[in-house]
């Protein structure tokens, strides 16, 4: 016999032992968890979740399947986040020390989708990007008529319909957008002069506006 060759008895008594071995807890795993770093999914699933954030509010009145999923994403992360740290800070403070860049990412981006979403950025920015070709589209529109687009592009927006302001004794283009509102119809208005804001204006049926930038609007059906 090879003096490679292994011994059946020492085998034996091995496999005893990783058989007698404690298997960890749940609660040992979820340390063992918690004490690592955030992982080369969790930021970039963080990432992603902002950016589905942002689309939902670049589009006028919210964008429903968006905001359920950027929302429900966003909840689930920043659990998973407050309890990993939560874990770290009582268990393995250095390592939040060392992979201090790793820990801070995720708020950082958090704090940076929240910060453009309250201050309107990607409506704004895609209403400007747009802006050019949706009054060109404006343009063919003879009054009294509405015009379905049918969620064809026009910019940056698959366009509903597109329509003038028949009745109100002012030049307001109206621009129905594919998909727009969470609950109730919403698009684009423009209109050269100021419109109030926030409540029912005569002549108006039931829209609400807000205002975006320059001449441009966000209107929703109430």
């Amino acid at each position: 016999m090879s003096a490679a060759a292994s011994d059946p008895a020492s085998e034996g008594s091995v496999a005893k032992l990783i058989a007698m071995a404690e298997k960890p807890t749940p609660g040992q795993r979820l340390i063992s968890w918690a004490s690592r770093p955030p992982g080369r999914l969790y930021i970039p699933a963080c990432t992603v979740a902002g950016l589905v954030l942002l689309y939902e509010d670049s589009v006028p009145g919210g964008h429903l399947p968006s905001f359920l999923v950027g929302l429900g994403a966003g909840l689930l992360l920043a659990g998973m986040g407050a309890l990993r740290l939560g874990i770290a800070l009582a268990v393995a403070r250095p390592m939040i020390r060392y992979y201090w860049l790793r820990w801070v990412s995720a708020p950082i981006i958090a704090a940076l989708a929240l910060g453009l979403s309250v201050a309107d950025v990607p409506l704004q920015a895609r209403v400007g990007a747009s802006a050019d070709d949706l009054l060109a589209l404006a343009g063919e529109v003879q009054d009294p008529t509405t015009i379905p687009r049918n969620g064809e592009w026009t910019g940056l927006y698959p366009v509903h319909s597109v329509g003038s302001g028949v009745g109100t004794g002012e030049e307001i283009s109206y621009f129905a957008i594919e998909g727009a509102g969470l609950l109730s119809q919403s698009g684009l208005a423009h209109s050269p002069e100021e419109i109030p804001e926030g409540v029912f204006v005569p002549g108006h049926g039931s829209k609400v506006y807000e205002h975006v930038s320059g001449d441009w609007y966000v209107w929703v059906d109430h």
